[in-house]
């Protein structure tokens, strides 16, 4: 049976707020939560950005069964791979053995902001690959001194680690990385159901493991104003990774979604109230291979009407997958 996830969307909500929905998503009985890590939203209309890892210790302590996850983060740019390291471990303590380390080669739009210029895809690959290893070797407990192509470590050592280390996922988006993820992660991360990456991972080394996919969504009695605002926030999602991990700002986002249509966006984000157009969606990722499916409800002012429309039948419609 699918496990079924919630979003906590950090582009849409402050911090506060995002505690109190993920609280009422394990209330409402979500098997699992993911956290964006972003410094910029894609669009301005979104209008949040808070600090990812502060956000995931305080709903660490703030629930007790809801399992958490990265989703997400970058250790090659913005964070350096000991500090995401340190920062893993602690969040592992802090939720008693329920956090997931989401990785991925990361965002111009987060990245940009710390000045270092945006290498081209294989040299993200190749920095994230390194990256990996690091913090495998701190999760050890280890000191670790490392001289690499990308990265320098000098005598680092976790001094609070959990014996069970957050696995590990790595999203994936075409063959370089999904043969990095089959040789490197616990479990594949992605964004939309293509069959054709879970073979790739299985292929290099992935079979077997978990594999997570993310599926944006928009509840609303009133389909309409589902559809308005899927477009104001989320018409970004339909441009695909290769056009995403480049635009660096929320401005080019906004340029590069002008001509996208509010037809356009309903077309690939269920929007409304009926259950199974939702479980249609969810369905194109169970049958392309996925065990767990993430949903984000659009509209940080809408968690609450969706969490519980969720609980009373979304959940239960999706069960049945």
């Amino acid at each position: 049976m699918v496990q079924i996830g919630y979003t906590m969307m950090t582009e849409q909500a402050g911090p506060r707020e995002l505690v109190d929905h993920v609280v009422g998503a394990e209330e409402a009985g979500f098997d699992f939560s993911v956290t964006s890590d972003h410094y910029f939203p894609w669009l301005a209309s979104q209008g949040h950005a808070p600090h990812a890892w502060t956000v995931l210790g305080a709903a660490a302590r703030a629930t007790s069964r809801i399992p958490l996850m990265t989703y997400v983060t970058c250790p090659t740019t913005r964070y350096h791979p000991a500090v995401v390291a340190q920062q893993a471990a602690t969040l592992q303590l802090l939720s008693g053995g329920r956090f997931r380390l989401g990785l991925g080669s990361g965002e111009n739009l987060n990245e940009h902001v710390v000045g270092g210029g945006w290498p081209c895809a294989d040299v993200r690959l190749e920095k994230l690959a390194e990256a990996v290893g690091i913090i495998r070797r701190l999760f050890e407990g280890r000191v670790v001194s490392h001289r690499g192509t990308y990265f320098q470590v000098e005598h680092a050592k976790l001094w609070d680690v959990p014996d069970r280390p957050p696995p590990i996922g790595i999203a994936v988006s075409g063959e370089v990385s999904c043969r990095l993820a089959g040789h490197l992660a616990d479990l594949v991360i992605a964004t939309e159901p293509r069959k054709e990456l879970l073979e790739l991972f299985d292929r290099h080394g992935g079979s077997g493991k978990p594999r997570v996919g993310q599926l944006p969504v928009a509840y609303d009695l009133d389909r309409d104003a589902a559809i308005d605002r899927a477009h104001e926030q989320f018409r970004w999602s339909g441009l695909g990774w290769p056009v995403n991990s480049e635009l660096p700002h929320d401005g080019a986002f906004a340029s590069a979604t002008r001509t996208v249509t509010k037809d356009d966006v309903a077309q690939w984000i269920p929007c409304g109230a009926k259950v199974d157009d939702f479980v249609d969606a969810v369905r194109a990722y169970t049958d392309a291979g996925f065990s767990e499916v993430a949903l984000i409800q659009i509209g940080g002012d809408q968690q609450g009407p969706f969490l519980a429309w969720a609980r009373e039948e979304l959940l239960p419609a999706l069960r049945e997958l």
